[in-house]
């Protein structure tokens, strides 16, 4: 067998044009559905991360003092400490949604892979 024509065919098709403009669509359809769920969730988890810090450094009295400061942190807290906590189930919901307005594409673009 002829190594050399083998390894030349694996670089040419490294640099040929890709005719699997299907799958590439399946790709986009699949992050297209899952995009909108994973930009909220970090956005809703940096967020409330961030509020729930400003709670403790309150609570704590890293910033602000007396009393009024630490009751104060300890409801920007648990505000925060919701905000983390039904990120997860508002992530699925979306994740949800999102599958399931695109599901049809999908399937029927991954059927039509899948037969040829």
């Amino acid at each position: 067998m002829n190594t050399d024509k083998i390894y030349a065919e694996s670089i040419a098709k490294d640099y040929a044009p890709k005719d699997n403009s299907k799958i590439i669509a399946l790709k986009k359809l699949d992050n297209r559905a899952k995009l909108p769920a994973t930009v909220f969730t970090y956005t809703c988890g940096i967020i409330s991360a961030l509020v729930f810090g400003t709670g403790m450094c309150l609570a704590m009295q890293v910033i602000g003092s007396g009393v009024t400061g630490m009751v104060l942190g300890v409801i920007i807290g648990i505000v925060g400490l919701i905000g983390c906590g039904v990120n997860y189930p508002i992530y699925k919901k979306l994740l949800e949604k999102g599958k399931a307005k695109y599901a049809y594409e999908i399937v029927r673009l991954a059927r039509e892979i899948a037969e040829e």
